[in-house]
């Protein structure tokens, strides 16, 4: 098993860090309107939305398979 699927705390605070920091991103490459650079901060930010889902639900998934 992976050490911060079985730890609560530590999983609240990893899907806090990245809920956060990809927030920031969306909106800071929102606020680049025109620039290639926005474009890739906003997608690393839906990344780091996506890891948070992922991250979540990890939790979840291993019940569904005892």
């Amino acid at each position: 098993m992976n050490y911060w699927k079985e730890h609560k705390q530590l999983r609240i605070i990893l899907m806090l860090v990245t809920f956060v920091l990809g927030l920031v991103l969306i909106i800071r490459g929102w606020l680049m309107t025109g620039q290639m650079a926005g474009l890739g901060l906003m997608l690393v930010g839906v990344v780091l939305l996506l890891v948070t889902l992922y991250l979540y639900n990890a939790r979840f998934a291993d019940r569904k398979k005892q």
